[in-house]
């Protein structure tokens, strides 16, 4: 019996030990982690200005006169993949409006409901469409013109069907927009999750190399390379922040569905859209989403480039450019 006592003291002291490591370790990557934040904020600050959504903080760059153009960022992004260039090529004829989407950037989530470590909720494109068109209406935005690249091109979908009276078109860049084969691998799944947003999020917060983020910056780009400067300009710490990691993984992660239900309203949408999608994508797949979407809008325009990837408001700057001009002067804006 003594003997099982000692066995059993020194099975606690053992557990307790390995907690106390843990919460020591927990504790140091929450610290690190916290430091990491703290220096990515302070080196890519808001550009824009705030507007207050019912609780919500929303940002938005605003520059430019002329027809509304809204721009809406893709999965991991912010309003500085917008803000790096190709604003000042599209700012001396259009007002334009750059939102940070829920969670990215400096936009706030929506709610207690939808933050923290345990949470598994994501804003879905029709709650961020509100929220952005919300945000929109402070501002005085009429009959615009909405790009969207990526998952921002669901978001813009999202708004066309939400608000059908609101928007006079639709630039769909490189959009995800119908429903594809397989899964998108285990990091969305597992940053999403309980356990993977509360233990793994922030290691990825704490320690994340600067090497790996370039090098997934450039399979974005691929098959063309990054600008020069844009890796440093994007403010990739932003990205890394754990509330950010975690909306990301959970807005992505849960987007087929909404794409399933969307595709099929598809038809209802009838003013202009202005497809612009790269050939060479491997990130949203040309044939699996915009091609069909050309074909499901009977107002799309589809157009092609050969050669592009993921980025074409990067490396085909003016394909883009003159694909909002032709949304424009369809609507009538122009």
């Amino acid at each position: 019996m003594l003997s099982q006592c000692k066995v059993l003291k020194k099975l606690t002291f053992s557990l307790l030990l390995s907690t106390l490591a843990l919460a020591g370790c927990g504790a140091y990557v929450d610290q690190r982690a916290d430091k990491q934040e703290i220096r990515a904020t302070q080196s890519y600050p808001p550009t824009g200005r705030f507007v207050d959504v019912d609780g919500t903080r929303v940002h938005a760059h605003i520059e430019g006169r002329g027809p509304d153009l809204i721009l809406i960022h893709g999965a991991s992004g912010n309003t500085r993949d917008f803000t790096f260039d190709f604003v000042d090529r599209v700012k001396d004829r259009y007002r334009v409006i750059a939102f940070d989407r829920p969670g990215l950037g400096w936009t706030e989530r929506l709610g207690d409901r939808q933050t923290g470590p345990i949470n598994t909720r994501a804003e879905t494109p029709a709650q961020q469409a509100r929220l952005l068109k919300a945000a929109a209406d402070q501002l005085g935005v009429r009959d615009p013109i909405i790009l969207g690249h990526s998952y921002g091109g669901a978001i813009a979908l999202a708004w066309a069907l939400e608000f059908s009276d609101h928007p006079a078109a639709l630039v769909p860049v490189s959009a995800a927009s119908n429903p594809w084969p397989g899964g998108l691998g285990p990091l969305y799944a597992v940053n999403s999750s309980r356990v993977g947003g509360a233990v793994v999020v922030p290691l990825i917060t704490a320690f994340a190399p600067k090497d790996r983020a370039e090098t997934a910056i450039a399979a974005i780009f691929a098959p063309q390379s990054p600008p020069q400067g844009y890796a440093d300009y994007i403010g990739v710490g932003l990205t890394l922040r754990r509330e950010t990691l975690r909306a990301n993984a959970q807005q992505v992660n849960s987007l087929r569905p909404h794409v399933v239900d969307m595709s099929k309203e598809y038809p209802l949408i009838d003013i202009p859209v202005e497809i612009v999608h790269g050939a060479k994508d491997r990130i949203v797949p040309l044939d699996i989403h915009s091609t069909p979407l050309a074909q499901q809008i009977p107002a799309a325009n589809l157009t092609i480039l050969p050669d592009v990837g993921h980025m074409p408001h990067h490396v085909a700057p003016q394909a883009v450019i003159n694909a909002i001009d032709r949304a424009a002067a369809r609507a009538g804006l122009r």
